[in-house]
């Protein structure tokens, strides 16, 4: 069995004592781990950091088997995610997240696309963050927990939305809320698109987005909790504000 692809890689590991097992995200073959020989040596451990774009090559005499990967750096993103605190978390929650969420061997092009856009903007402080968070709302997309932002699941308004229900994911204007407003989810105007996006809103917005992964996504995948690495990325980015 052998493929090529390419792909962004997420986790690297220590495998024996020259080996080193890797995880790429990959257009066409989704989330794939498999073993690099020679993975820690002088020559390809600089290759194999998080966030590099990468030509890689897989083989395995059966499908269900780890295989291996060759591997040929075609873009290294170390210079960005290294040129500040908030570039380096950011990077970290994308890979983590991805790693986390993302079925093995299922591929996701949609999402791979918009991931490769996303890392390309790192280091660029002023705009990642705004792209990060349409980034995990493209997330929520694709694992099947969407927002549906359009209108108002209670009067069918699509003026005036200011919550998001926790339970639907969908819009809830002022006049339909009512007495529930206290229970609901804020729906800045950034998360429908709108406005000029300052920190503050973005900030809102990863609160609702950070939501919906913890309480929806996470449990879907079993009992483990979100990456601390979000909240890391989350956690610095509130301090600039």
């Amino acid at each position: 069995m052998d493929w090529r692809d390419h792909g962004i890689l997420l986790t690297t590991r220590r495998h024996g004592e020259t080996a080193a097992i890797i995880e790429v995200f990959t257009e066409g073959h989704g989330r794939h781990a498999g073993v690099v020989r020679g993975g820690t040596s002088r020559k390809i451990a600089p290759i194999l950091q998080p966030g590099a774009q990468l030509d890689v090559t897989w083989h395995a005499r059966l499908q269900e088997h780890i295989g291996t990967f060759q591997v040929e750096p075609l873009r290294s993103r170390a210079a960005a995610a290294f040129s500040g605190r908030l570039a380096l978390s950011g990077l970290n929650a994308v890979v983590a997240l991805l790693s986390f969420c993302l079925p093995e061997r299922e591929p996701h092009p949609g999402i791979y696309k918009q991931t490769e856009q996303l890392m390309d903007l790192l280091g660029q402080d002023e705009i990642w963050p705004l792209a990060y968070l349409r980034w995990e709302l493209a997330l929520l997309e694709e694992l099947g927990f969407g927002l549906d932002l359009s209108r108002c699941a209670v009067t069918g308004a699509t003026e005036g939305l200011v919550y998001v229900s926790p339970r639907s994911g969908r819009a809830v204007s002022a006049e339909g809320a009512g007495c529930w407003a206290d229970r609901l989810l804020p729906l800045p105007p950034v998360l429908r698109g709108q406005g000029t996006a300052p920190d503050a809103e973005i900030a809102t917005g990863l609160r609702t987005t950070g939501y919906f992964l913890t309480h929806r996504v996470a449990p879907s995948l079993g009992h483990n909790p979100l990456p601390e690495a979000r909240a890391r990325f989350v956690d610095q980015f509130t301090r600039r504000l």
